[in-house]
């Protein structure tokens, strides 16, 4: 069982003895439970899955005041449970996709907090069928496999999955992903363990980006640094964060220059860009802000694009995130891209109307990645633009400069409006004439 799916459970832990417990309303099940936690985090894997279930806490009183209650109150619960998984199927993609969606109804239910752990689906699609086409040229269609694939705030996992989802099983050699919330990080495995990842296909690490303090991603031998074939993330938007002057020389900063510490957006985003192949694609969430602010943000942004890295501007439209109604945009990122131009993309309008959220269709997506893949032009919502264009614009990004979705104003002839005019005078005295005569007849005063 360890040569073949690198685990094992032992028969006291599965979920049929766990359910058997409950059904006969056994004393020990509680006892069990937490027993089979600490086995699963400490002797199933090969790896360790230490603190995998540290955020679960059965002795917490609300499911009991003493252990008899809160023993009961679980028998019911695994009870309820197994009467739902009845006739369920047990493959792991169906059972990872269950616990995608119930992350989902969770974001769903968070508002502003669903933003730490959660990237909507709809988005993360987009993101995950970008980087997974070629990145030289993406008309040519996907790429067959993929060597390494990061992402630096990778919340519950659900960005990392997407991008496997596109290639398929087998397709990607190694999943890494870093995360700072200790319940999202174990989320986070949690889900990869249950889309039937091996322990050996995936690293989580549970720590912070910005300070790069994951061994793996701070090596400093070229020779050993990690290189990814493709890099998506979105972090958290315009986080306010507390440069030091180290980090002024960090490897990852040094050519660029630290962001502002109202908005780390361009940290998150070099952090990202360091770790990209020369072969490879580098998709971001980011707010708009990050496309045309002044300061030391233009400065990264203009060397950015001096360097030819900036590939792709795509703006999505407003309130589509559970945790902020704002509009964001999608760079796509190349260390060495194809065209010397850079396209604009912008889907501000393109959405359908929920209750809570807009949501984009499948139609949309597709449109966008069309787009990207075959570089389209189509008025009023996608156009190459040269850097000559973004020079004389100094360097300023935003979307509505190159694309505007405004309708183009009917061109006015103002001869015929003045020819209509006259037309009109004729009338209204013609009329008005009329009506005196009518006014005379009647014994009353005419109009002047």
């Amino acid at each position: 069982m360890r040569r073949k799916i690198h685990y094992v459970i032992k028969p006291d832990y599965l979920w049929r003895s766990i359910y058997e417990l409950a059904r006969t309303q056994s004393d020990d099940l509680l006892k069990i439970l937490q027993a089979g936690f600490k086995h699963v985090e400490n002797d199933s894997f090969e790896s360790t899955f230490q603190g995998l279930f540290s955020e679960i806490n059965l002795d917490f009183e609300k499911l009991g005041k003493n252990y008899s209650f809160r023993n009961a109150k679980l028998c019911t619960i695994v009870t309820k449970i197994a009467e739902g998984l009845s006739g369920f199927s047990t493959e792991s993609d169906i059972l990872g996709d269950a616990y995608e969606y119930l992350i989902g109804q969770f974001a769903s239910g968070s508002g502003k907090k669903a933003g730490e752990f959660y990237t909507p689906q709809q988005i993360s699609t987009i993101l995950s069928r970008i980087v997974t086409l070629d990145s030289q040229n993406p008309s040519s269609g996907k790429k067959k496999k993929l060597k390494k694939v990061l992402d630096f705030t990778c919340g519950s996992g659900s960005l990392l999955l997407n991008v496997r989802k596109q290639l398929g099983p087998n397709s990607i050699g190694q999943i890494y992903g870093q995360e700072k919330n200790i319940t999202t990080y174990n989320l986070a495995r949690m889900n990869m363990l249950l889309h039937g990842l091996k322990d050996s296909e995936f690293q989580i690490h549970h720590g912070d980006s910005l300070l790069n303090d994951w061994d793996i991603l701070n090596e400093m031998n070229p020779a050993k640094k990690l290189e990814s074939d493709a890099v998506v993330a979105n972090p958290p938007f315009s986080y306010r964060w507390e440069p030091n002057e180290a980090l002024a020389d960090d490897f990852r900063f040094k050519s660029y220059g630290l962001a502002p510490k109202s908005a780390a957006d361009f940290a998150f985003l070099l952090y990202g860009f360091h770790f990209l192949s020369d072969e490879g694609t580098m998709t971001i969430i980011l707010p708009h802000g990050v496309l045309f602010r002044g300061g030391v943000e233009e400065r990264i942004r203009t060397k950015l694009l001096k360097d030819g890295n900036i590939d792709t501007v795509i703006g999505l439209p407003a309130n589509l995130f559970f945790s902020t109604g704002i509009p964001v945009c999608i760079l796509v990122l190349k260390k060495c891209k194809k065209f010397d131009d850079v396209l604009f993309v912008n889907a501000s309008e393109y959405f359908e109307k929920g209750k809570r959220q807009n949501f984009l269709s499948e139609e949309h997506i597709d449109k966008i990645i069309d787009t990207y893949q075959y570089r389209k032009e189509e008025e009023r919502y996608s156009r190459c633009v040269s850097m000559e264009e973004i020079k004389k614009n100094e360097y300023n990004l935003n979307i509505s400069r190159y694309v505007s979705t405004a309708e183009q104003e009917e061109a006015i002839d103002i001869k015929k409006v003045n020819k209509d005019l006259a037309e009109i005078e004729k009338t209204i005295t013609k009329a008005k004439k009329t009506h005196n005569q009518f006014l005379k007849e009647l014994g009353l005063a005419e109009l002047p």
